[in-house]
């Protein structure tokens, strides 16, 4: 991966985990001051702490990524190390998915007459499952790959010992 490459998508993971930590902070305020511009109600409440913790699963999975792409520059990333990182992708994606299906679950009883917006709502949080487990079968390559990476280097010492 080239430095270019690298610096780039550094830069963009920075901007949005500083932007989501930004927004983050101003809910919060919002919550705790009392100064909540729509009086409080009970669903915008529950809303604004599902969007905060929705948030820190996407910064979870933008520090995982950061490591990550951190470990592809040194050349570590075929290691046993790099299973945490990916994990910690899979756990961000599927609790937003969770946190997705909760808004689909809070936002149902208001769409009565028109169920069909509860079932696309319900076929995006399926949408971002799928992203999981894109994720889960590109950790079970990374296995593989590392698994060989052993492999080789095993391989590569019984080699030398016999010269």
């Amino acid at each position: 991966m080239g430095k270019l490459t690298v610096r780039a998508l550094r830069a963009v993971l920075g901007a949005v985990l500083v932007g989501t930590v930004f927004v983050q902070a101003l809910m919060v305020w919002t919550l705790v001051s009392g100064n909540d511009p729509e009086d409080g109600s009970l669903p915008l409440t529950a809303l604004r702490v599902i969007t905060i913790l929705g948030m820190v699963s996407a910064q979870v999975a933008l520090i995982c990524v950061w490591r990550l792409v951190t470990m592809v520059r040194r050349g570590t990333v075929f290691s046993h190390a790099a299973f945490r990182y990916v994990d910690g992708v899979i756990g961000a994606i599927v609790g937003a998915a969770l946190l997705w299906f909760v808004v689909t679950a809070i936002n149902a009883p208001g769409q009565r007459d028109d169920p069909g917006v509860t079932v696309l709502m319900g076929g995006v949080g399926v949408a971002i499952l799928g992203v999981a487990l894109i994720v889960l079968v590109l950790r079970m390559l990374l296995a593989q790959a590392v698994a060989r990476d052993v492999e080789a280097s095993q391989m590569q010492a019984e080699l030398n010992e016999v010269i």
